[in-house]
């Protein structure tokens, strides 16, 4: 065991001295040493029930035969971190989550560990530790939270706050209907209740096996939950028993096929990122021409909120990520651990699993005949964009518009709330990229405003910063290159034309090249907005978004 290294032995005695004064047993010293990387947090609603969470992991992993430790990592909560300078620091936490397990399992020569997660930038940053590691490793990502309702209307994070801000500033709804839906939008513990960034990303840790089946879906606050926390503490003993690692579970295959699920999900846009970062740390050769070919093949099959009403009580309600591998069988590649945390196979897995077709189609009765995600491309993204299809009214599939274009969030929300923003117009909300950002704010402030104010099917929003999985309407991020270097993006215009094509995946501002050539070169050299700090790091080493943003 790794843990040897540190017990074994007469050189050993002062570890072995510092392991008896943490409360290991004599009994317990030989047994493998299981670290639970663990998240809690009272500033994040996702992660408040995790002390509970915590104790059926350890509870499992001493019934199991392990010894376990409990050890913290970041946690940032995206939606108290929107709409201000806190974003920048959202994406950046990614790698910082991810240096953190590292430097702490492999300091201490740790065995195995269970990841214990949620929200929106841990799951994947600790996906990312977990391939760089490369020790038996389970996740267990802590669950939805209820759905809201006020006075029957059922409610999510998005509807209830975000895009209540919207309704209340074009005077749909008054203040006292704002504040009752803001107190009742988040009634629980747990991830928001859509198919956004947190949600996505425990869904696909499902389809690549890294978690528990149900996982994904059960509720934070449920019994379920707790007892899939304790059986992933009793499974990573076993794991490290037969010393079956992530790079095991996690494959070119594995993650290809969490991208069929994510585009037939319609999934949130940062899964782009993240599973390109996973593919990074893993040395997986997978990249955005796979995306781009599956979403050329994969049809949505399962629409929820934001981009519809069902939520993910409904989906699990519905038979879970179980009854969506069930639904794309013959789509998505067999692999021997696809359940790889089990060892059991797909076709077992499935052979029980009751799908509800109303909610979970089949491809042949597809939702929609687009995937849930799409990249673009165009001269003003020569490297690629995303967009999530199924937040889109197909009406809206083609759309041409006049460029009003800021150089921070800020500044296009204060054209927003002043009314600046008319039906026809296409904002452009530039310098929000990993490096100029820096951090690549997400923009779920002024598209849930957009389409609060309803011009959600009128007006579109494009930026080389990202979006929320809450994030509906006409929106393209991940531009690139972004401004900060120099893209397309920097030189556009108040007053030029801009096509946004959804069935030829293009994006393209209607400018010769002359013009754009002569613009380039008055365009004046970014300087970084950040001196010191983890953010002037992050921005020097950071790469674009169509390579994940890894740092």
């Amino acid at each position: 065991m790794n843990s040897d290294k540190i017990k074994q032995g007469i050189a050993r005695t002062p570890h072995r001295g510092l392991l008896y004064a943490a409360g290991v047993s004599k009994k317990n010293i030989n047994s493998p040493f299981i670290g639970i990387a663990s998240s809690f947090s009272d500033l994040v609603p996702g992660h408040i029930g995790m002390r509970d969470l915590e104790r059926q992991i350890e509870k499992g992993i001493h019934s199991g035969g392990g010894q376990a430790f409990v050890f913290g990592v970041p946690a940032v909560c995206d939606g108290i971190a929107m709409g201000h300078s806190g974003m920048q620091y959202s994406l950046p936490s990614r790698d910082l989550i991810a240096d953190c397990v590292e430097t702490v399992a492999a300091a201490h020569q740790l065995d195995g560990l269970v990841l214990l997660s949620n929200c929106d930038k841990i799951t994947p940053g600790m996906l990312i530790a977990a391939l760089r590691l490369n020790i038996p490793t389970i996740i267990v990502t802590a669950g939805p939270m209820l759905d809201g309702v006020c006075q029957h209307q059922k409610l999510t994070m998005i509807k209830g706050s975000f895009e209540a801000v919207g309704q209340y500033r074009a005077g749909i709804i008054d203040e006292q209907k704002l504040h009752e839906l803001e107190e009742n939008s988040c009634p629980s513990a747990g991830a928001c209740q859509g198919l956004y960034t947190a949600n996505t990303m425990a869904c696909l840790t499902e389809v690549m096996g890294m978690s528990l089946p149900q996982c994904a879906t059960a509720s934070a606050v449920s019994a379920l939950k707790r007892r899939i926390a304790f059986d992933s503490g009793l499974q990573i003993v076993e794991l490290v028993k037969n010393n079956i690692k992530p790079s095991d579970i996690i494959t070119r295959d594995s993650l290809r096929n969490a991208i069929i699920c994510d585009l037939a999900m319609g999934g949130s846009t940062n899964s782009f990122l993240h599973i390109l970062a996973i593919a990074n740390a893993g040395n997986i050769n997978v990249d955005l021409n796979d995306f781009e070919e599956l979403s050329n093949k994969i049809k949505q099959i399962v629409k929820l909120d934001p981009s519809a009403a069902p939520t993910m009580t409904d989906l699990h309600n519905a038979g879970g990520i179980s009854a969506v591998l069930k639904t794309l069988y013959g789509k998505i590649k067999e692999l021997k651990n696809t359940t790889g945390v089990i060892q059991i196979s797909m076709e077992d897995l499935i052979k029980n699993t009751w799908v509800d077709t109303e909610l979970i189609h089949s491809p042949e009765n597809p939702v929609t005949t687009k995937p849930g995600l799409g990249i673009l491309y165009g001269n003003i993204a020569s490297e690629g964009c995303v967009t999530k299809i199924s937040g889109i009214d197909e009406k809206c599939y083609e759309f041409e518009g006049i460029a009003k274009p800021y150089d921070s969030e800020e500044a296009a929300m204060e054209a927003l709330e002043n009314d600046e923003i008319k039906a026809g117009d296409v904002i452009v909300i530039r310098y929000e990229g990993p490096k100029g950002g820096p951090g690549m704010r997400e923009m779920l402030a002024p598209t849930s405003l957009l389409v609060g104010k309803g011009l959600g099917t009128t007006a579109a929003l494009i930026t080389d910063g990202r979006f929320s999985g809450g994030t509906r309407g006409i929106c393209i991020g991940h531009i690139c290159p972004e401004a900060a270097d120099g893209g397309a993006i920097a030189l556009i215009e108040k007053g030029d034309k801009i096509k946004i094509d959804i069935n030829k995946r293009t994006l393209d501002l209607l400018v010769d090249d002359k013009t754009l050539a002569e613009r380039k070169a008055k365009l004046k050299p970014f300087i970084p907005k950040h001196k010191s700090g983890y953010l002037a790091k992050y921005a020097r080493s950071v790469k674009d978004a169509s390579h994940g943003a890894i740092v």
